[in-house]
């Protein structure tokens, strides 16, 4: 069970029961573990970066896979040959990083470069999801509504 009650914020919302299993999400698990680190970058109105320090790691060691409002970079090391440290300081540990993504936000390109791999993500709304400006009338009937119920009368 949750410690905090998020109910009185949808009280006045439509369809945010993604948001709310979310906020429940969140507050239920413990801190995910940190490594490696990593920053998340607003470039753009709708165009995000995630830029995660993985020095010593190649492109064949990891595997970024995206799932519907998720992203998650994993990192498995080769079997390598014993060699005598030392000091070892550069982490070769197995790793899973997850990444909760909003709504039609999808990885555009990732790339790995001096030991910063870089996802670029954006954001597109599809057509129906865009602002529209509705038209108001003003005294009568509303023609939509008289077509729709025509519509249904002619179907019964």
């Amino acid at each position: 069970m949750s410690a905090f009650d998020f109910s009185p914020l949808f009280r006045s919302g439509v369809g945010f029961d993604r948001l709310a299993t979310v906020l429940e999400h969140l507050s239920t698990t413990t801190p995910a573990d940190s490594y490696p680190p990593s920053d998340i970058l607003k470039t753009g109105e709708n165009a995000y970066r995630i830029v995660v320090a993985l020095a010593g790691w190649s492109a064949d060691e990891l595997a970024l896979t995206a799932h519907p409002n998720l992203l998650v970079v994993q990192g498995r090391k080769a079997a390598e040959e014993k060699a005598q440290y030392l000091h070892h300081g550069l982490s070769a540990r197995s790793f899973e990083r997850r990444f909760e993504l909003a709504d039609f936000v999808f990885v555009d390109r990732a790339s790995l470069e001096n030991g910063l791999l870089t996802i670029d993500l954006k954001r597109e709304l599809p057509e129906a999801m865009k602002p529209q400006r509705i038209e108001i009338l003003s005294g009568g009937a509303n023609p939509r509504l008289e077509e729709h119920q025509a519509g249904e009368k002619q179907a019964a």
